[in-house]
């Protein structure tokens, strides 16, 4: 079972300039955070730490494979991922994580922990509309035959006509709208007299 001590970083001992820190992401990972959407994860992520005299730069990248059912089918697949996330750690007087490009912690500190951040970085990272691959590329325009196109071609022409008839009809219908009953004008001029 992985621990959430495992993603600290130790900053304080650390030599001014790059220090480079690797992970694999696997399903324990997210029984962290008790979030159990992905039947499977393989994710490899790197961690880039740039500190300088009064700030530190974290960069975050990752890039694998999270297997999660397909929406369409319902069928199981694996859904290629990858991203970054950028983190700016600043010290100030106390904790805050409020801001999600910047962390401040409390002079005096000597780590912090970037599980949280490894965690939405790959939640963020797949798709809400998941669609198996084979799915996907059935529904591409250079799939479809000739038949297909004419159809799509026919179709777009009499929506085309529908749209002028109902243009037509809503221009009527403003004219009729001008043509106004005599009392409600003698109320309105009561509510713009004011």
């Amino acid at each position: 079972m992985r621990q959430e001590k495992e993603f600290n970083i130790q900053f304080s001992g650390l030599k001014i300039g790059t220090h480079e820190y690797e992970y694999h992401i696997e399903n324990d990972f997210f029984n962290l955070f008790e979030y159990e959407e992905y039947n499977s994860t393989n994710v490899d992520v790197k961690a880039t730490l740039l500190k300088k005299e009064t700030l530190m730069e974290l960069s975050l990248w990752h890039e694998g494979i999270v297997n999660v059912p397909c929406d369409v089918t319902g069928e199981n697949f694996d859904l290629p991922i990858q991203g970054e996330l950028k983190l700016l750690v600043k010290f100030g007087e106390e904790f805050n994580n409020e801001n999600e490009e910047l962390l401040i912690l409390p002079h005096g500190e000597y780590q912090f922990n970037i599980a949280q951040y490894i965690y939405e970085m790959i939640v963020l990272s797949v798709p809400q509309k998941r669609v198996h691959p084979t799915i996907a590329a059935s529904y591409e325009p250079d799939s479809l035959d000739e038949d297909e196109l004419d159809f799509l071609d026919d179709w777009d022409e009499e929506f085309d006509d529908d749209k002028e008839e109902i243009v037509q009809v809503d221009e009527q219908q403003q004219e009729n709208n001008k043509e106004t009953d005599p009392r409600w004008d003698e109320l309105k001029k009561l509510l713009t007299d004011k």
